[in-house]
Protein backbone atom coordinates (compact mmCIF):
# COMPACT_ATOMS: atom_id res chain seq x y z
CA UNK A 1 0.00 0.00 0.00
CA UNK A 2 1.08 3.53 -0.72
CA UNK A 3 0.55 6.03 2.08
CA UNK A 4 1.85 9.15 0.41
CA UNK A 5 1.00 12.50 1.94
CA UNK A 6 -1.98 14.37 0.59
CA UNK A 7 -1.57 18.11 0.91
CA UNK A 8 -3.42 21.39 0.75
CA UNK A 9 -1.22 24.17 -0.61
CA UNK A 10 -2.42 27.61 0.45
CA UNK A 11 -1.40 30.99 -0.77
CA UNK A 12 -1.03 33.35 2.20
CA UNK A 13 -2.22 36.87 1.38
CA UNK A 14 -5.87 36.71 0.35
CA UNK A 15 -6.35 33.12 1.53
CA UNK A 16 -4.99 32.83 5.10
CA UNK A 17 -5.06 36.56 5.84
CA UNK A 18 -6.77 39.59 4.34
CA UNK A 19 -4.59 40.93 1.53
CA UNK A 20 -3.71 44.51 2.44
CA UNK A 21 -0.79 44.68 -0.05
CA UNK A 22 2.69 43.86 1.27
CA UNK A 23 1.61 42.58 4.66
CA UNK A 24 4.67 42.23 6.88
CA UNK A 25 3.68 43.87 10.19
CA UNK A 26 1.80 41.93 12.87
CA UNK A 27 -0.53 44.92 13.30
CA UNK A 28 -1.61 44.59 9.65
CA UNK A 29 -2.12 40.82 9.75
CA UNK A 30 -5.78 39.81 9.98
CA UNK A 31 -6.96 36.23 9.48
CA UNK A 32 -9.65 35.67 6.85
CA UNK A 33 -13.02 34.93 8.45
CA UNK A 34 -13.61 31.17 8.47
CA UNK A 35 -10.01 30.13 7.77
CA UNK A 36 -9.56 28.28 11.09
CA UNK A 37 -12.66 26.14 10.52
CA UNK A 38 -11.65 25.33 6.93
CA UNK A 39 -8.10 24.36 7.91
CA UNK A 40 -9.37 22.16 10.76
CA UNK A 41 -11.66 20.38 8.26
CA UNK A 42 -8.72 19.64 5.96
CA UNK A 43 -6.68 18.33 8.90
CA UNK A 44 -9.58 16.05 9.93
CA UNK A 45 -9.61 14.66 6.39
CA UNK A 46 -5.92 13.74 6.68
CA UNK A 47 -4.33 16.55 4.67
CA UNK A 48 -1.04 18.18 5.57
CA UNK A 49 -1.10 21.96 5.21
CA UNK A 50 1.56 23.97 3.37
CA UNK A 51 1.73 27.69 2.74
CA UNK A 52 3.31 28.74 -0.56
CA UNK A 53 3.64 32.49 -0.86
CA UNK A 54 5.26 34.99 -3.20
CA UNK A 55 6.76 37.77 -1.11
CA UNK A 56 8.04 40.23 -3.71
CA UNK A 57 8.05 43.00 -1.09
CA UNK A 58 11.34 41.48 0.15
CA UNK A 59 12.93 41.61 -3.31
CA UNK A 60 11.61 45.13 -3.82
CA UNK A 61 13.10 46.28 -0.52
CA UNK A 62 9.77 47.15 1.15
CA UNK A 63 10.54 44.86 4.09
CA UNK A 64 13.21 42.36 5.09
CA UNK A 65 13.20 38.59 5.10
CA UNK A 66 13.54 38.89 8.87
CA UNK A 67 10.25 40.88 8.93
CA UNK A 68 8.66 38.04 6.94
CA UNK A 69 9.98 35.39 9.38
CA UNK A 70 8.72 37.36 12.41
CA UNK A 71 5.23 37.62 10.91
CA UNK A 72 5.31 33.94 9.88
CA UNK A 73 6.22 32.93 13.44
CA UNK A 74 3.32 35.02 14.78
CA UNK A 75 0.90 33.48 12.24
CA UNK A 76 2.03 29.89 12.96
CA UNK A 77 1.73 30.51 16.71
CA UNK A 78 -1.85 31.80 16.33
CA UNK A 79 -2.77 28.83 14.11
CA UNK A 80 -1.22 26.38 16.58
CA UNK A 81 -3.31 27.92 19.40
CA UNK A 82 -6.36 27.07 17.25
CA UNK A 83 -5.13 23.47 16.93
CA UNK A 84 -3.87 23.94 13.37
CA UNK A 85 -0.46 22.60 12.40
CA UNK A 86 1.12 23.98 9.24
CA UNK A 87 3.67 21.44 8.02
CA UNK A 88 5.89 24.02 6.33
CA UNK A 89 5.84 27.54 4.90
CA UNK A 90 7.61 28.11 1.59
CA UNK A 91 8.20 31.60 0.29
CA UNK A 92 9.70 33.28 -2.74
CA UNK A 93 11.49 36.48 -1.66
CA UNK A 94 12.23 37.62 -5.21
CA UNK A 95 10.68 40.39 -7.28
CA UNK A 96 8.98 39.35 -10.53
CA UNK A 97 11.83 40.96 -12.49
CA UNK A 98 14.39 38.53 -11.04
CA UNK A 99 13.02 35.66 -13.16
CA UNK A 100 13.72 33.20 -10.33
CA UNK A 101 12.59 29.59 -10.38
CA UNK A 102 10.56 29.72 -7.16
CA UNK A 103 8.03 32.46 -7.90
CA UNK A 104 4.50 31.30 -8.67
CA UNK A 105 3.24 30.51 -11.34
CA UNK A 106 6.37 28.34 -11.43
CA UNK A 107 5.81 25.22 -9.34
CA UNK A 108 9.12 25.07 -7.43
CA UNK A 109 7.69 25.69 -3.93
CA UNK A 110 5.08 22.97 -4.40
CA UNK A 111 7.61 20.58 -5.89
CA UNK A 112 9.95 21.14 -2.93
CA UNK A 113 7.13 20.08 -0.60
CA UNK A 114 6.53 17.04 -2.82
CA UNK A 115 10.20 16.05 -2.47
CA UNK A 116 10.57 16.82 1.23
CA UNK A 117 7.28 15.29 2.41
CA UNK A 118 6.49 12.64 -0.25
CA UNK A 119 3.36 14.50 -1.33
CA UNK A 120 0.89 12.76 -3.61
CA UNK A 121 0.23 15.67 -5.97
CA UNK A 122 -2.71 13.99 -7.73
CA UNK A 123 -4.61 13.83 -4.42
CA UNK A 124 -3.63 17.32 -3.29
CA UNK A 125 -5.26 20.75 -3.56
CA UNK A 126 -3.98 24.25 -4.32
CA UNK A 127 -6.01 27.19 -2.97
CA UNK A 128 -5.23 30.70 -4.14
CA UNK A 129 -6.66 34.10 -4.96
CA UNK A 130 -4.55 34.87 -8.04
CA UNK A 131 -4.26 33.25 -11.44
CA UNK A 132 -0.56 32.60 -10.71
CA UNK A 133 -1.55 30.42 -7.70
CA UNK A 134 -3.81 28.30 -9.90
CA UNK A 135 -1.13 28.09 -12.61
CA UNK A 136 1.44 26.95 -10.01
CA UNK A 137 -0.96 24.21 -8.91
CA UNK A 138 -1.52 23.12 -12.52
CA UNK A 139 2.23 23.27 -13.25
CA UNK A 140 2.90 21.05 -10.22
CA UNK A 141 0.18 18.62 -11.36
CA UNK A 142 -1.92 19.15 -8.23
CA UNK A 143 -5.20 17.22 -8.47
CA UNK A 144 -7.56 20.10 -7.68
CA UNK A 145 -7.22 23.87 -7.82
CA UNK A 146 -9.55 26.22 -5.97
CA UNK A 147 -9.72 29.93 -6.73
CA UNK A 148 -11.10 32.46 -4.25
CA UNK A 149 -12.22 35.75 -5.75
CA UNK A 150 -15.05 38.02 -6.78
CA UNK A 151 -14.90 36.68 -10.36
CA UNK A 152 -14.40 33.09 -11.49
CA UNK A 153 -10.97 31.96 -12.68
CA UNK A 154 -11.51 29.76 -15.77
CA UNK A 155 -8.23 27.90 -15.21
CA UNK A 156 -9.30 26.72 -11.73
CA UNK A 157 -11.23 23.50 -11.14
CA UNK A 158 -13.47 25.35 -8.67
CA UNK A 159 -14.06 29.09 -8.15
CA UNK A 160 -15.56 30.35 -4.89
CA UNK A 161 -16.15 33.82 -3.52
CA UNK A 162 -15.43 33.06 0.14
CA UNK A 163 -13.24 30.44 1.87
CA UNK A 164 -16.23 29.47 4.06
CA UNK A 165 -17.88 27.95 0.96
CA UNK A 166 -15.44 25.05 1.40
CA UNK A 167 -17.23 24.11 4.63
CA UNK A 168 -20.39 23.37 2.62
CA UNK A 169 -18.77 20.92 0.19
Amino acid sequence: MNFKTKAVFLDRDGVINIDKTYVYKIDDFEFVDGIFEVLKEFLKKGYKLFIVTNQSGIGRGYYSEDDFFKLTSYMLDKLKKEGIEITKVYHCPHSPESKCECRKPKPAMLLRAKEEFDVDMANSIMIGDKKSDIEAGKNAKVGKTIFIGKKDEPLADISIKDIKELLLS
